[in-house]
């Protein structure tokens, strides 16, 4: 230190006398030392933009040194968009004025950059430039990015090159983009980070494609989920992996087998000549179940699975992983009305069935529940003999009669002339319902067609017997006309019977015709128990009364009395005459016989 000191030469014209004085300055005059000072500085006007050094910076504020006698300060926020400022970086300020009321010179950073924002984003575009941004926030379809201070779209498509699924984590990020369009009308400017690296993959992508082969396995990232399938990454190239080819079962969405931004192996199944369309494959790196089923299952085994997949027609049942068996709708039920495989099970339901055939090579089998229970219709007879009685369930209508179920597939015909022994029954509907218990008589049993006749009558008395003795020909019944038809009027009697009119017996004793729902006498003129037909008269009630009337019938009954007479005298003519030729047979061989004695 002090032969430093031993050095230091004192200035040779140092008035000390004025420094005694208070004056500290040399020869030269304080103006001339001012005047020299202001030269040494820069010439700075208010509202221009001038470059200046960063001297020093905190959380708040950028101390900014633009070669005036004073330093500017710049708050921080101004350079959100360049989070690697560092101290001795040069940047543009704007002189909003070179003194405030404290004598602070006043900088602004974002209104220089505003300044020369579209000269430098014009630039930019025409240059390919990279240049960076800040994510300010998220607007509709994309990002709002302050690049020189204008506010630029960053479409959502153009963040990167895989789909976005948060745009949040972006926002206040500083990311480098490029320029891709520029609307100078409306002062648009859109920009693109995925710009920035599809040159590089596309050049990875050239050199995978290059490289793929079918049945190579490759290692990929799951990049986006769709209901049809999944696409990997193989490294810059995508690839889809159907959703068939996801699994040797079945996948009802491929969020069951993978999960977004899973790395899988991944066999090539397929690509065309572009190699643009490349075909995944996740099941085949496994063996197919059907080649690991035992060997021992064969038809008749019984076996337990799950519902997979439901149809009009039948079932799926996975067994095992990828091996499936159909059951179909008529193996669900020993009952032979058609039915919905819908009313036996559903999707998810454990089920037990038994194998009926099996086909390995095809693989494919067809499964049975119905078979887990006895044939209903093996001992038919002994169970439901003909006679026996039973309470069955309306099944279904037809025009001819009413299908009912005694149990579950034993199914009989009801016929509809088996319904009722009084009514003419149009359609069953007007006796019973579907769904609806009915009592029923076994009538007859076909078994090789699995059907039975039913009857429902048949549980209650003939009650025609008793009308034989009531509506006897010529008896006389109050009724009433409770149907118009073509040949004539059907005939509402007593005890719920009915009866038929025709045209000519509706003829009332004034001459007019009877009409719907008048009640009148009618006279029975025929009875037929068999076939359950009445036929009655009205006009034979006043006719028969009148006495050329009572004359013909008398003579009627004459003819008939005569007619029956001669008949039976024919008949013992006939008898007897049958006799004496007999007789005269007998005698002649009597007589023959006797002569050949005598000749002896």
């Amino acid at each position: 230190m002090i032969d430093n000191l031993k050095n230091v030469q004192p200035v040779a014209d140092f008035d000390w006398d004025a420094y005694e004085m208070g004056d500290s300055y040399t020869g030269k005059s304080k103006d001339e030392l001012v005047e020299t000072y202001d030269q040494s500085l820069n010439k700075v006007n208010d509202k221009e933009v001038v470059m200046g050094k960063v001297t020093a910076m905190n959380k708040r504020e950028v101390v900014v040194n633009i070669g005036y006698k004073s330093d500017g300060v710049v708050s921080m926020n101004e350079f959100r968009y360049n989070p690697d400022l560092k101290i001795g970086d040069e940047v543009e300020v704007y002189i909003e004025s070179q003194e405030d009321k404290k004598g602070q010179l006043i900088l602004s950073h974002k209104k220089a950059r505003a300044t020369r924002s579209w000269d430098r984003v014009n630039e930019a575009l025409e240059k390919d430039e990279i240049i960076k941004g800040y994510i300010k926030c998220r607007t509709k379809g994309g990002m709002i990015v302050d690049v020189f201070g204008i506010e630029a779209f960053l479409p959502g498509s153009q963040i990167d090159v895989k789909p976005i699924r948060d745009y949040d984590v972006f926002v206040g990020k500083t990311m480098e983009f490029k320029v891709v369009k520029i609307n100078h009308e409306f002062k648009n400017v859109v920009v693109s980070h995925k710009a920035l690296i599809e040159a590089e993959l596309e050049q990875q992508k050239k050199d995978i494609i290059s490289k793929l082969e079918k049945g190579q396995v490759l290692e990929g990232t799951v990049k986006n989920i769709t209901s049809y399938g999944v696409f990997i990454d193989l490294g810059g190239v995508d690839g889809l992996i159907h959703i068939t080819d996801l699994s040797w079962g079945r996948v009802q969405h491929p969020e069951e087998v993978v999960k977004l931004d899973e790395k899988i192996n991944v066999v090539i199944l397929d690509f065309d000549d572009d190699k643009k369309r490349i075909a995944l494959g996740l099941k085949q790196l496994t063996p197919h179940p059907w080649d690991a089923l035992s060997s021992e299952l064969k038809v008749g085994d019984r076996v337990k699975g799950k519902v997979v997949v439901m149809a009009d027609y039948g079932a799926f049942i996975e067994i095992a992983p990828g091996v499936e068996g159909l059951i179909h709708v008529s193996e669900m039920s020993w009952a032979q009305h058609l039915r919905s495989a819908q009313d036996f099970m559903k999707v998810g339901d454990e089920v037990e069935a038994v194998v009926l055939t099996l086909d390995r090579d095809e693989r494919k089998m067809s499964l049975g529940i119905k078979q887990l229970k006895p044939d209903p219709w093996e001992n038919i007879e002994e169970k439901y003999p003909v006679g026996s009685k039973h309470t069955a369930k309306v099944r279904n209508f037809t025009n001819f009669g009413v299908f009912a179920e005694i149990e579950e597939g034993v199914d009989g015909l009801i016929h509809i002339s088996d319904l009722s022994w009084t009514k003419k029954i149009k359609h069953p509907s007007e006796v019973t319902s579907i769904g609806a218990d009915i009592e029923v008589q076994v009538l007859e049993i076909d078994k090789e067609n699995r059907r039975l006749s039913l009857g429902h009558k048949q549980l209650e008395e003939n009650p025609w017997d008793v009308f034989e003795t009531i509506f006897t020909v010529g008896s006389i019944h109050e009724g009433t006309v409770v149907e118009m038809v073509d040949k004539g009027a059907v005939i509402s009697l007593p005890y719920g019977v009915e009866g038929f009119a025709t045209p000519k017996h509706l003829v009332k004793e004034d001459g007019t015709q009877a009409k719907v729902d008048e009640k009148l006498d009618f006279k029975v003129i025929e009875f037929n128990k068999d076939s359950k037909r009445i036929i009655v008269s009205h006009s034979r009630v006043f006719e028969d009364e009148r006495p050329e009337a009572k004359e013909a019938a008398a003579e009627k009954k004459a003819r008939k009395a005569a007619k029956k007479e001669k008949d039976e005298t024919v008949s013992q003519s006939s008898s007897m005459e049958k006799t004496t030729l007999g007789d005269i047979e007998e005698l002649a061989a009597l007589k023959e016989k006797l002569s050949s004695g005598d000749a002896k």
